[in-house]
């Protein structure tokens, strides 16, 4: 799976007394779709997945991939602090056609995380898996940072096809992408080097398509054998990919992507996903300049909202922006008057 470009990290919106409020999802995924990113990621820290229960979780990701575009990328975090759970989301997502699950590192046992640990999780989960694995860490939440002679183990594995990276550190993705340059993964791609997707592909069930058959685990590069219909028409090639790098931290994407990333999963794409899409298209169009300008300016913005206020500021700012947002789940507290007004001033360049 071809892994290039922005992906919003999908919030999970909530009634007042706390429900999942899975109409708003479908409003924000609608536009989302309409939207120049590559996909999105859903369930990821900023979704407040550790905040939902199974069945939440389950719903979330059965909503989102009923409305989103099919020529999105959809990624489902399925991480849990068990592999077993792990795999049974995972599965899950994989029979709603999700292109790739990202497994954040387990850290609650923080002590016994020792690298064979993580190794045997990690290499575990992909034998198994019917989806490519994406690696996650996220050590400002986690308090533990996947370190970089794991990942470039992990790597080696077949099934695992990249990593989110958000620790903001762009000497390590300069390492990772050094470390991992020999690894190529093929990937299905349009004519125009955009991902394929396991939905763009498979027809819907009943409409009687006349296309060839592929297997579900074809369309995932991760092995398989149920049957479904394609469409016809859709002309694809292969291209050899590498290990790909996604940031987390959209303060620091420009420098990311001159060190070798590929893009970013960025909680401020939530809000505001077109400037993210133009930093990351005046990169790919070597005008490096236009996108230092635009970094410049979005850094005080996505440094205040996502790093230091959070989910309440990001959901905040997207209901600034026509998205829904909303208030964030307890104990996540939602945002004072002087804190709004603050989000207000910094959103100020960024309405879309």
């Amino acid at each position: 799976m071809l892994l290039q470009g922005i992906f919003p990290a999908v919030t999970t919106p909530f009634y007042a007394d706390g429900a999942v409020y899975y109409k708003k999802i479908e409003h924000n995924i609608d536009r989302y779709s309409r939207t120049p990113v590559a996909g999105m990621v859903v369930l990821g820290s900023t979704g407040e997945a550790v905040m939902l229960s199974d069945e939440e979780r389950r719903e979330v990701l059965r909503v989102t991939a009923e409305v989103a575009s099919p020529e999105k990328v959809l990624i489902a975090g399925t991480g849990a602090e068990s592999m077993r759970e792990t795999l049974r989301l995972t599965e899950y997502a994989a029979t709603l056609k999700y292109d790739v699950a990202l497994v954040r590192t387990p850290h609650f046992y923080r002590p016994q995380m020792k690298p064979e640990a993580l190794l045997a999780f990690y290499r575990t989960i992909a034998d198994s898996s019917p989806l490519p694995v994406l690696l996650y860490t996220v050590p400002p939440f986690t308090a533990y940072d996947l370190p970089l002679e794991v990942i470039v183990a992990l790597a080696e594995h077949p099934n695992i096809i990249g990593i989110k990276e958000s620790s903001g550190n762009v000497e390590k993705v300069a390492a990772m992408v050094a470390a991992t340059r020999h690894i190529q993964h093929t990937a299905t791609v349009t004519e125009v080097q955009q991902a394929v997707t396991a939905r763009m592909l498979s027809a819907p069930a009943g409409e009687g398509h006349d296309g060839q058959l592929v297997s579900v685990g074809q369309l995932n590069q991760a092995g398989g054998d149920v049957a479904v219909a394609t469409r016809p028409g859709i002309k694809t090639r292969k291209k050899e990919v590498g290990f790909q790098v996604l940031v987390g931290a959209a303060h620091t994407l420009l420098d990311s992507l001159l060190a070798g990333a590929s893009g970013g999963v960025l909680g401020f794409a939530a809000p505001s996903p077109t400037i993210c899409f133009e930093i990351h298209a005046a990169f790919r169009d070597n005008d490096v300049d236009l996108a230092r300008s635009k970094q410049a300016a979005l850094a005080p913005a996505t440094k205040r909202v996502v790093s230091e206020l959070g989910i309440p500021a990001i959901k905040y700012a997207m209901d600034l922006n026509g998205y829904y947002g909303g208030l964030p789940r307890l104990p996540l507290l939602p945002l004072t008057a002087a804190q709004k007004a603050e989000i207000e001033a910094h959103m100020t360049h960024f309405r879309q």
